[in-house]
């Protein structure tokens, strides 16, 4: 079966509100796709199988998943109580070019100007086929939320770019944080070290805290702590 890209916002919010509340198995079996695997590789099939159902188009490029209306999409696992599970992936970070790299201009601020938002039930002992996907909702930051992201990201690119990417950890940040992310915890890539010498060092992302993504379900004006 073959997904066309949504010509506009409205019918790609139809197509996801279309998806409100129908399974994993009734998804994969409309697309003609195989029920994703339990496990770290099933989240991302399960993943891709939305994106397949509304038609993204980015595949891996660091730009928003619906480059012609500027929309990212992200689909969040959560709880029986709507919480989610886990942080959000946003983008990879350019760690050797981070001291070049602003807010305005970055793939970070790209993913997150328009975020659809799609979450996925989870239950702890449940079939992959068996969860449910949930109500989607279109996010855009305010004028607040985004001054906040932009002051996590700033920091972050600051001391990658000071040489000091060690001493960033996932505490760091308030709603946007800074964590490995690579396909095993052997692979490496370089940064500058703390006496501007290249240092080998596992290759990093930006996250959305769940706690943030929490409260953007609950309200997607909010300004959480």
């Amino acid at each position: 079966m073959v997904v066309y890209p949504p010509s506009s916002e409205r019918e790609l919010c139809d197509r996801a509100a279309w998806l409100s509340g129908r399974t994993i198995g009734e998804l994969a079996r409309a697309l003609g796709a195989p029920i994703p695997a339990a496990g770290a590789r099933g989240k991302g099939k399960m993943g891709a199988l939305v994106e397949k159902a509304l038609g993204a188009e980015a595949g891996s490029a660091s730009v928003p998943d619906f480059p012609r209306l500027g929309i990212e999409l992200k689909t969040i696992p959560v709880d029986g109580a709507g919480t989610p599970r886990e942080s959000t992936f946003i983008c990879s970070i350019a760690i050797a070019s981070a001291d070049r790299i602003d807010w305005i201009t970055s793939a970070a601020r790209a993913k997150l100007c328009q975020v659809l938002f799609v979450p996925i039930l989870v239950g702890d002992d449940e079939p992959v086929e068996s969860r449910r996907i949930g109500r989607s909702f279109l996010w855009r930051p305010t004028a607040e939320q985004e001054a906040i992201l932009r002051d996590d990201f700033e920091l972050a690119m600051g001391a990658i770019g000071a040489g000091r990417v060690e001493a960033l950890t996932a505490r760091s940040g308030r709603w946007l944080q800074v964590r490995p992310k690579a396909a095993t915890g052997r692979v490496r890539t370089f940064s500058f070290g703390p006496e501007g010498e290249w240092i080998a060092t596992v290759p990093r992302g930006f996250y959305l805290r769940a706690s943030f993504t929490r409260a953007l379900l609950q309200d997607p004006s909010a300004v959480p702590d």
